[in-house]
């Protein structure tokens, strides 16, 4: 059904609170498409936070947290700020351990200690274990909701085992094998335990080559290993390698498209992460302003090189024509090669130990890239200015796209190197550098080629 159709519908079950009709409508319709709806109806202020609250609180315990989940956490945190204490308990101890942490770490810190005070000693321990790894690590990621098996455990055993814990589970299919000190053995999958004889022993059945990741380490690298190794999930490993917890696919999948947009934002000079609607005008000028305002100064060294150069602009003016065309071609082939470098670093593809044999290739390439664009542009010099004008802008043309894009490329290595966010190697950036490098190359060429003395 289209979302419009289902916010109609929503409405109608608005006025009416039927809760019969409510739990029909949730039947009817997948979860995901569910909130969809809810959300357009609170993004179009046609129902507030508490009036989505009182629609979900129709519905029984299960389908309330199932339903919840699909909303962002952003919408999460405003709904939950409608119910009390006791109520965002009972609902968040029936979502996914990583997610509830999320929520929790979002609200006010009286509030979420009430919350809190109202879950049993067990599960407000797992939260608050889950809740105190730094942001970017593993372990704000992980769920600590997976399932466990022991070596000595038969098939049958193992089976019946699984079954009694998978509707509390995340995911049972693929369980971790631990020795009493919880310390990792090896994996086995249901479907090897199915097709498996019952008398057999999880040792004999479990795969002892073992993938795994430190609670400390970056998330991305999780994201990399899970799609790397094309797992369901990955377990999470503590120093004294205990098992602590699992990165589903599903979360990875979340990392890697974190991991995209924030370098989408950075390669246009933007520390932006949210959601672009909701977003204040303030806080989008406090994002774009300080790089806007650098790269005006960056762009002074371009205005520089042409006031350098204005005697040979006077004498041929011809050049003019050539100077958006050619500082643009500069800055076009530094964009790509930086973007392309910067996403090879990110994935793990390219190390800073690959500079050198990066830069060869990239010399190569942009060799023929640049002999292309000469002749392209050489034809039109000849038109515009004759020979000579021909010769300086294809020779120009072949200098600045191997120059911008030797900067594009190594930008993000240098940055890298310097601890710094390659991402940060952004468009605007290597474009303003290439622009003020490539008038200095255009007017030097031309100078040396027309035989122009340079202004003193």
């Amino acid at each position: 059904m289209p979302i419009t159709i289902m916010t109609q519908a929503l409405m109608a079950l608005h006025i009416s609170q039927n809760q019969e009709e409510m739990q029909q409508f949730i039947q009817q319709y997948p979860l995901a498409d569910c909130a969809e709806a809810f959300t357009q109806l609170l993004t179009q202020q046609k129902l507030t936070s508490k009036e989505v609250c009182q629609l979900l609180l129709l519905l029984p315990l299960e389908k309330q947290a199932a339903l919840f989940g699909y909303f962002s956490l952003g919408w999460q945190e405003k709904l939950a700020e409608q119910l009390d204490a006791q109520e965002v308990a009972q609902l968040t101890e029936l979502m996914p351990h990583d997610e509830r942490a999320d929520l929790l770490t979002q609200l006010e810190p009286e509030f979420q200690s009430e919350v809190l005070d109202q879950m049993d000693s067990e599960e407000r321990l797992d939260i608050e274990r889950l809740v105190s790894y730094p942001e970017d690590c593993v372990g704000a990621v992980m769920t600590s909701d997976f399932a466990t098996l022991e070596a000595h455990h038969t098939v049958e055993e193992a089976i019946r085992q699984l079954r009694s814990i998978a509707r509390e589970r995340e995911t049972i299919y693929l369980a971790y094998v631990v020795d009493t000190q919880q310390r990792l053995q090896g994996t086995v999958s249901l479907r090897d335990l199915v097709v498996s004889e019952p008398s057999a022993t999880v040792a004999e059945i479990m795969t002892q080559v073992l993938i795994f990741v430190r609670v400390d380490e970056a998330q991305n690298v999780a994201a990399q290993a899970i799609s790397k190794y094309d797992l369901l999930a990955l377990p999470v490993l503590d120093h004294q390698n205990r098992m602590v917890g699992i990165v589903t696919y599903d979360d990875a999948m979340d990392v890697a498209e974190e991991e995209a947009d924030r370098h989408i934002h950075k390669s246009a000079a933007v520390d932006f992460a949210g959601n672009l609607k909701e977003a204040s005008v303030g806080l989008m000028y406090r994002k774009r302003v300080f790089w806007l305002v650098l790269l005006v100064f960056g762009n002074l060294f371009s205005g520089a090189g042409i006031a350098y150069f204005e005697d040979t602009i006077q004498a041929y003016v011809a050049l003019v024509f050539f100077l958006p065309l050619l500082i643009g071609s500069s800055g076009n082939a530094g964009a790509q090669s930086a973007t392309l470098m910067v996403r090879a670093i990110a994935t793990g593809e390219v190390i800073g130990k690959d500079w050198a044999k990066m830069l060869a290739k990239e010399l190569f390439i942009a060799g023929l890239l640049g002999i292309t664009m000469a002749v392209a542009v050489s034809l039109l010099g000849w038109w515009r200015g004759g020979p000579e004008i021909a010769l300086v802008v294809a020779l120009t043309m072949q200098i600045v796209v191997v120059v911008g894009s030797v900067i594009g490329m190594s930008l993000p290595f240098v940055l890298s190197k310097l601890k710094f966010d390659p991402a940060s190697a952004s468009a605007p950036l290597v474009t303003t550098i290439a622009d003020a490098v490539g008038v200095i190359i255009y007017f030097t060429v031309a100078t040396s080629i027309l035989d122009f003395p340079v202004a003193a």
